[in-house]
């Protein structure tokens, strides 16, 4: 079932480049297609080199259960590429298992040009399989994930036939170029992880995604937060994207969001943050439960990030003018990260 595209938001464009090579800058809802740089007209084209070293590509899914949250991304940052996957007990308040593995340039991992297209990682016994609908609908069909590490294995599949769009947001990226990312709603889940005898069934919960193309600034940082059930979700960015990607998901119907504020104590991420939008349609408490950290300095690169998991309390609303609709304990993550690379 093709679901309604929202009431604010135009639909998405075929192509994001145009055919004079201009960005189609903006907030859509629905899917577009292949992503390609290399047509870009000034002002912002780039020579191959520097596209290849600026390129940024990434696909990450997020799988929420009561009792589990797992991280799973495939990144390809050009010149190198990487993958990192958790598992979070929430009733532990810790990760039980997980991975992060830098892969062999242009061998271990593929980012796909377009977010229907299939995403892979292969690298020294650590392997992801991520497949979008074979139709290449959002609409028509259903998401297949597998995963097996050293710690922990995982199928999950997620069905997106009765899901709200996805969101496309296209922008201009300060001492880069363009950037281009789909965020999804959440979408029922199935699946199962193992943790060596232990398995979790992920049947009843909700899995998300983000789609992530882009050339990038040499430096990059972001504070982000992301929590979906099936009739509520949301993806909010400040940083290096401004407001973007900020967008709200509710009862089917996909809006947009001002900017963002994230007021809380970076020397202390597992305390509470607060978090509310300019435009006065959101305002949340998130309470971490427990966090993933990561901090790499490879000379050449450096990447700083830690992503605390738990819950968002508060309201929403799809409009000024509308009731606020309660938030209460939904899990999703927050996330302060800052690149070099």
């Amino acid at each position: 079932m093709t679901s309604p595209l929202s009431p604010s938001l135009p639909a998405a464009p075929a192509n994001i480049i145009d055919a004079d090579g201009q960005p189609r800058m903006g907030r859509y809802a629905g899917q577009t297609g292949a992503i390609d740089w290399s047509t870009l007209a000034a002002p912002y084209a780039r020579n191959s080199l520097w596209r290849r070293l600026h390129h940024k590509r990434w696909q990450y899914v997020a799988l929420s259960t009561p009792q589990l949250l797992c991280g799973i991304a495939i990144v390809d940052i050009g010149w190198t590429n990487t993958a990192f996957a958790y598992v979070f007990d929430r009733q532990q308040g810790k990760q039980i298992a997980g991975f992060s593995q830098g892969g062999i340039p242009g061998l271990s991992a593929k980012v796909s040009d377009r977010v229907s297209g299939a995403s892979r990682f292969h690298c020294f016994g650590n392997r992801i399989d991520y497949q979008p609908p074979a139709a290449g609908n959002p609409h028509d069909g259903k998401y297949q994930l597998s995963l097996q590490c050293e710690q922990f294995e995982l199928e999950a599949e997620f069905d997106a036939s009765d899901a709200a769009p996805l969101l496309l947001a296209v922008g201009p990226i300060v001492h880069g170029s363009v950037h281009a990312t789909q965020k999804s709603p959440g979408m029922p889940l199935n699946g199962e992880v193992r943790v060596g005898e232990q398995r979790y069934d992920l049947a009843g919960g909700v899995a998300s995604f983000d789609y992530s193309n882009g050339l990038l600034a040499r430096s990059t940082e972001w504070r982000w937060a992301s929590a979906h059930g099936l009739d509520i979700g949301f993806n909010l960015q400040a940083g290096y994207f401004g407001k973007q990607e900020n967008a709200l998901w509710l009862d089917g119907q996909l809006h947009a969001l001002g900017h963002v504020r994230f007021e809380y104590d970076p020397a202390a991420p597992l305390a509470p943050w607060h978090i509310y939008t300019d435009d006065g349609l959101l305002d949340l408490q998130f309470m971490p439960e427990g966090a993933r950290r990561e901090n790499k300095n490879l000379l050449i690169a450096t990447t700083r990030y830690i992503q605390p998991i738990g819950s968002f309390s508060g309201w929403v609303k799809p409009e000024p003018n509308a009731a606020p609709r309660p938030v209460e304990h939904l899990v999703g993550v927050t996330e302060e990260h800052f690149s070099r690379w």
